[in-house]
């Protein structure tokens, strides 16, 4: 028989090491231990292979399936003849442990695959989060949380309605009519959270946070996507929803705020010479309006701020008569986008197909119908009572925080691009045309009603 190779093992009588050195036929057990016994377990393991599987024996007889180097082998040696593991009765030892191991993993998957099914029956569900719409030509325009909704929001009489019809006039873009229900579920989502004991009640019923989220999140996005024509771009205008910027922001991670600001004096003249009802405001005091224009706006210019102005863009409405062309490009970089020029001429597309729809409920309806002009920006000059003008700055703070000069009337607002101060002349020059347009949209208006609710500060009863 030829030499084999002389392959070197780790021996180990239990726990302690036995030279162990394989010698062509077999292994020989080289130790001056006196006391190993024939029938003591050794435990081999080859040198520089420490991921091999240890070989268990007694003395003569080595057999393992687990192992390839060397495959299979029969040992003599010169302890003698032994039992154990390699006899009959350890062999059967190692085919009962190998079964019941393998039942043991056997019995793990099952139990595994049974608690998935549990779950999967018990858990709650996911609602596929992208829906579709479909316009007159057929064509699919697919919404979900994760598109770059636009919401238009700033304190009513501020410049929101010409806002959303400039955006509303450029191809990619559709706003539409204030839906009046976004702005009431999330005051609703307010007062549930204000109140421990409803948010309680909610919690114990199974209505966590999360599901809350899931549910008003679902509920916009349906009034949004379907109250108007489809759109690659779709957008919201309800003026106070902007109070909730940071929590929408949430529900849509996606979504852009434009910030209207307008002169607090000029809001608020609007408001009560116009007859615009808003819960807290009190139409016959300018003293009350202008501390109610001023609680709204804090809170406002703070959620705006909050969410970032990567997110968040303010826009004076000042400015953006003055200079339409240059705040409206500023306005659809931000917005992501493409320019048109439409959006300089909205008054062309009004009530026609995938231009600006108005609504003869809304009060500036008869407004937005005329071109951008600076008609409005000084109409409240001379209509503030005194009293009310010289306390203006304390009643008012936000009004030098926003940059306006409380104690100038009016403030230098600054000087028009051409094509605005031809707007405005051709206006005043047009007068009655303006007119008979603007009583075509009020002929079918209803009687008085709030026009906007505001969230009230009282906790609602539990």
């Amino acid at each position: 028989m030829g030499t084999s190779p002389r392959v070197h093992y780790r021996c180990y009588n239990w726990w302690e090491l036995i030279d162990c050195k394989y010698r062509g036929g077999g292994y020989s057990l080289q130790t001056d231990r006196p006391d190993l016994e024939a029938r003591d377990s050794i435990i081999l393991r080859p040198r520089g292979y420490p991921l091999f599987d240890w070989l268990h024996c007694t003395g003569l007889d080595l057999l393992t399936s687990s192992i390839q180097h060397p495959p299979l082998i029969r040992v003599k040696n010169e302890v003698g003849r032994m039992g154990g593991l390699g006899g009959r009765g350890g062999r059967k030892l190692v085919v009962v442990v190998c079964g019941l191991s393998l039942l043991l993993v056997l019995l793990y998957k099952l139990h595994a695959c049974a608690d998935q099914q549990w779950q999967a029956e018990h858990s709650p569900r996911m609602v596929a989060t992208q829906n579709y719409v479909m316009d007159k030509n057929n064509k699919v325009y697919t919404y979900d949380r994760y598109m770059p909704l636009i919401f238009i929001g700033g304190v009513p009489r501020s410049g929101t309605t010409l806002m959303r019809a400039m955006l509303d006039a450029h191809p990619d873009v559709r706003c539409g009519q204030e839906t009046r229900v976004i702005p009431r579920i999330l005051q609703m989502r307010q007062h549930w959270m204000k109140s421990n004991k409803e948010s309680l009640r909610l919690r114990e019923a199974g209505v966590h946070t999360e599901v809350i989220n899931s549910a008003i999140a679902a509920f916009c996005l349906e009034v949004i996507a379907r109250h108007g024509e489809p759109a690659a771009r779709l957008c919201n205008k309800d003026p106070l929803t902007l109070k909730s910027a940071d929590y929408l922001s949430q529900l849509f991670p996606q979504a852009k705020f434009i910030f209207m600001v307008r002169d607090g004096r000029a809001t608020v003249h609007s408001i009560i010479s116009r007859k615009v009802t808003i819960t807290g405001f009190d139409l016959s005091n300018y003293r009350q309006c202008m501390g109610k224009w001023n609680d709204a706006i804090s809170v406002m210019y703070e959620r705006c701020g909050a969410v970032g102005p990567s997110r968040c863009m303010l826009v004076y409405y000042e400015q953006l008569v003055l200079h339409p062309e240059h705040w409206m490009r500023r306005i659809l970089n931000f917005l992501d986008v493409p320019w048109n020029e439409s959006v300089l001429h909205h008054e062309e597309h009004i009530n026609k197909p995938g231009g600006v729809l108005l609504s003869k409920v809304e009060r500036s309806s008869d407004q937005v119908i005329k071109p951008v002009n600076m008609e409005a920006l000084e109409k409240w000059v001379g209509h503030f009572p005194d009293d009310v003008v010289q306390d203006m700055a304390k009643i008012a703070p936000m009004l030098s925080r926003l940059g306006y000069d409380p104690h100038a009337n009016p403030p230098k607002y600054g000087s028009p691009d051409a094509f605005v101060a031809d707007n405005t002349q051709r206006i005043k020059m047009q007068s009655k045309l303006w007119e008979e347009k603007a009583m075509e949209l009020l002929v079918d208006r209803p009687a008085a009603s709030p026009d906007v609710t505001e969230e009230s500060s009282r906790t609602p009863p539990a």
